[in-house]
């Protein structure tokens, strides 16, 4: 897997001073995003085209932030705002600690280019909420095959014989599937 976060831009509801986005993406889990408004609080992330999310993964901390901690939080995505729809709530007692985001339902791979995340209640009916990290991964396809470029996706298949064990030349092979040009990858941070 992987970890494609820093390839999106991010935007939250509200934050206090000292507690936003570059907390928020800190790797330290002492630093968090702190929500400073009326509830729901939510995260958009933007990618700016379509990537395919295969996990992701909130850190949070019962222990540290008390009525701060989500109780539940709604997942939603789309290609935009306009289009968004909600594809798995979690609801959790007390967390700490990493929290995978369940993909069980009807999405194993999330296509997306705008994903939400809505901070719906706290722990003890708690106003304002605190977010001490967020992942999100995509499966690795730098070298899936071994091919490059063009023959990426591409698959070469024997067209049916026309005896039982008789073979076609070469020149008589199909290709099936389109390649997937390159721009369509998931740019690489070099």
């Amino acid at each position: 897997l992987k970890e494609i976060s820093s390839l999106a831009s991010w935007t939250v509801s509200s934050s206090k001073p000292g507690c936003s986005i570059a907390q928020l993406r800190s790797p330290s889990p002492s630093l968090f995003w702190q929500s400073d408004g009326p509830a729901p609080h939510f995260l958009n992330i933007h990618f700016f085209k379509v990537v395919e999310i295969v996990a992701m993964r909130l850190y949070l901390d019962f222990d540290q932030d008390e009525s701060y901690t989500p109780t539940k939080i709604g997942f939603l995505a789309g290609m935009g705002e306009m289009d968004l729809q909600e594809w798995s709530v979690m609801s959790f007692v007390e967390p700490r600690g990493w929290m995978n985001v369940d993909f069980s339902g009807k999405f194993s791979i999330l296509r997306a280019m705008l994903v939400q995340v809505r901070i719906l209640e706290n722990h003890q009916n708690g106003k304002d909420t605190h977010l001490r990290g967020l992942q999100i991964f995509a499966k690795d396809r730098s070298n899936r095959d071994g091919k490059g470029g063009a023959e990426r996706g591409v698959q070469q298949v024997m067209a049916p014989a026309t005896k039982v064990g008789a073979e076609r030349p070469a020149a008589m092979r199909k290709r099936i599937g389109m390649p997937e040009p390159e721009w369509g990858l998931v740019p690489e941070i070099r």
